[in-house]
């Protein structure tokens, strides 16, 4: 399998509030189906934690937004893009944690 190259990947993993609440998950994950709109993303993925467990898997968190982009500077364009503000104003009530995690190419 081939690596892909000259990429830029933006991994969001969010931790919900209300955990057990399956309308903030639902709410959480259509407005992360909204915010894929935004043009410059070249290919998105929302996941759940899986169900390995090993000790340096964490899945403590809820939901996880891998976006792929062509380059850094299409990322900066999403992170001004009005759909991204507006998914950050209208779900930022829903978590109580965010960490996020950007990467390059290593060779």
């Amino acid at each position: 399998m081939a690596q892909e190259r000259n990429i830029f990947i933006h991994h969001v993993f969010f931790w919900l509030r209300n955990p057990d609440s399956k309308e903030d998950l639902s709410a959480l994950i259509e407005g992360l189906k909204k915010l894929s709109s935004v043009k410059t993303i070249r290919k998105f993925h929302i996941g759940r934690p899986a169900s390995t467990s090993r000790g340096v898997i964490d899945s403590s968190y809820s939901v996880s937004w891998q976006l792929i982009f062509d380059n850094l500077e299409d990322e900066e364009s999403y992170q001004t893009d009005p759909i991204h503000l507006n998914f950050v104003e209208a779900c930022s009530r829903l978590w109580n944690k965010v960490v996020v995690y950007d990467t390059i190419d290593a060779v």
